[in-house]
């Protein structure tokens, strides 16, 4: 009996610490990204932080409105549709006054809400594009973040004015896109992180 209780202890605990790999895997992950990242590693997580933030003020105060919040080095892009210019405003007002928060670029339009197929369809543009980047040369994909709402294409990140004009082509270029926003950050040249 002495010895079927560590056989039967471990068969017990495997399915448990098989989601400790997954874990695992994913801050690994998270890690190697945020290698080759701009923003410092606060900076990193707090943009997580501000997505989730403004996603609980949005689906508390707003329902009825489809509202995307995706941070950048603490920049906010809204998207999405609201039903008047008024929760426009406020939708605004409400990612602002998270704390960190230094900037909001408000791409709401007002109107009704899109389409699940819609929305499926800017899902494919967002993948589309991000893998017309992948080994462009010119740039690394960690560098540019692509969110894509009614066949817009809106482009968040720190770049050269250089990284920015072929991220810029690459996604003009992508069947579907109707138009291309830059919501960049410029910096002078490309500086590693510390």
């Amino acid at each position: 009996m002495r010895k079927l209780l560590p056989v039967l202890a471990l068969s017990i605990a495997a399915p448990l610490l098989s989601g400790c790999f997954g874990i695992a895997a994913t801050g690994i992950g998270a890690a190697a990204l945020m290698v080759d990242d701009r923003r410092t590693t606060g900076v990193y997580v707090e943009d997580e932080n501000i997505e989730w933030k403004a996603l609980a003020r949005i689906t508390g105060d707003f329902k009825g409105s489809h509202v995307n919040a995706t941070s950048f080095n603490r920049k906010v892009l809204l998207t999405g549709e609201v039903s008047t210019e008024q929760t426009k405003k406020a939708v605004e007002d409400a990612v602002k006054s998270i704390p960190s928060v230094r900037e909001v670029a408000n791409e709401l339009a007002v109107g009704g809400n899109s389409s699940v197929t819609s929305r499926g369809n800017d899902s494919i543009i967002t993948s589309n594009v991000k893998a017309r980047m992948v080994g462009n040369g010119k740039f690394s994909i960690n560098h540019v973040k692509v969110v894509t709402e009614a066949g817009a294409v809106y482009l968040m990140g720190l770049v050269t004015q250089t990284e920015g004009d072929a991220a810029v082509e690459i996604a003009r270029s992508t069947s579907g896109v109707s138009r291309v926003v830059k919501v960049f950050e410029y910096v002078p040249d490309a500086p590693k992180r510390n």
